[in-house]
């Protein structure tokens, strides 16, 4: 089994924290599809990736900014190239672009899943990211989903924002369980060098660390008393609702990317296209692949085992690592099981709950250099 992940690069507006590859050119969408869909019948699924597709993601970027014309034309090539027995099938929404007739168009494609960004449920906050939706549209998109047939609802939020409380946090959670969806994911307003908010932070107040400590906790408290799994660092999910093509990233599974700035991986070698959609399409319009691409040693499959699968609940499967690496894995481990940031189930090497606090310290311990 394997992955896709398809990039659709177009916003209506850039967000003031996005550092994706993105772009506002839409007059561009109908030549970009049609490059996508030259890119899939230039890579069909090779031998070493698998002889299934078994999730699909269309990611962004804002995937909703497509017409349903250019949806269906996507979907005519996947199942035409890759099949059509996918078990979950992604689409990332904004909320302001679920209309009925979008929602059951989605649901006519055979999309069971959709990943919206809320991000907040506070209107001034939205306006300072620069979201075109407001909270009001949320509910209602949720709604439109749900009378179109789709049950497998995602839905983002953010935390950490300039001058919020954890009062105002804790409201944003309520509002995200009274939707009842599936799955959320949440995430610390991340500050990445290059975007605007960047240079606003900069420029400011620096963040409260402690305070999204506290807010990261709270989280953690009322998405599992609400009956969600806390399955990854980031993610909560009803029983049987984990985002399936996600978790394909965290347990080593290959996945083929396609589009500007998709990446692929086929456990031996990762490659990326372009992060430029002139080029990109350009360079597909020839019959080229505009894309590079890196060996991947034992050493650095040790590594990518170690940031990934240590997100998870499920954790590091000792027994699918060499001799050698898992020497040094434990080795290296010791410390933080006597130190309660580690623990070990049977096999396996999971992060305690006091170890999600310092992940990253712990999973760069365990790296090889």
């Amino acid at each position: 089994m394997a992955g896709l992940y398809i990039h659709i690069p177009f916003c209506a507006s850039r967000c003031i924290y996005c550092g994706f590859y993105s772009t506002t050119h839409l007059d561009l969408r109908q030549r970009y599809i049609d490059a996508v869909c030259r890119e899939m019948t230039l890579r069909p699924l090779p031998l070493d990736i698998g002889r299934s597709i078994d999730t699909i993601y269309l990611g962004g970027g804002t995937p909703s900014q497509l017409t349903i014309g250019q949806l269906r034309q996507l979907f005519i090539y996947i199942n035409k190239v890759y099949g059509s027995g996918a078990q979950e099938i992604t689409i990332e929404c904004n909320p302001d672009d679920v209309t009925d007739q979008y929602a059951e168009a989605l649901a006519q494609l055979g999309i069971n899943r959709v990943s919206m960004g809320a991000q907040t449920f506070n209107d001034e906050r939205l306006r300072f990211l620069h979201r075109r939706h407001n909270a009001a549209q949320v509910p209602m998109a949720v709604q439109r989903l749900r009378n179109a047939g789709i049950g497998n609802i995602s839905i983002d939020l953010m935390y950490g924002f300039p001058g919020e409380t954890l009062a105002d946090w804790q409201r944003d959670i309520d509002a995200a369980l009274a939707l009842d969806v599936e799955h959320l994911s949440a995430y610390c307003l991340m500050i990445e060098e290059g975007t605007p908010l960047y240079e606003l932070i900069n420029n400011g107040d620096p963040l409260n660390e402690e305070l999204e400590r506290q807010m990261y906790e709270l989280l953690i408290d009322q998405m599992t008393r609400g009956s969600y799994e806390h399955y990854e660092i980031s993610n909560f999910a009803k029983p049987g609702f984990r985002s399936r093509h996600n978790s394909s990233y965290w347990h080593d599974v290959p996945y083929i990317g396609i589009g500007a700035a998709a990446h692929s991986y086929n456990l031996k070698s990762r490659s990326w296209n372009v992060a430029n959609i002139q080029q990109y399409i350009t360079a597909i319009e020839k019959g080229e692949r505009p894309a590079e691409q890196e060996e991947i040693d034992d050493d650095t499959h040790y590594n990518d085992r170690i940031t990934t699968a240590l997100r998870t609940i499920d954790g590091l499967d000792l027994t699918t690592l060499s001799d050698k690496h898992r020497h040094y894995c434990m080795q290296e481990a010791r410390r933080f099981l006597s130190g309660g940031l580690l623990r070990q189930d049977d096999q396996h090497l999971i992060l305690t709950r006091k170890g999600l606090f310092v992940s990253d310290m712990v999973m760069s311990s365990l790296m090889l250099v």
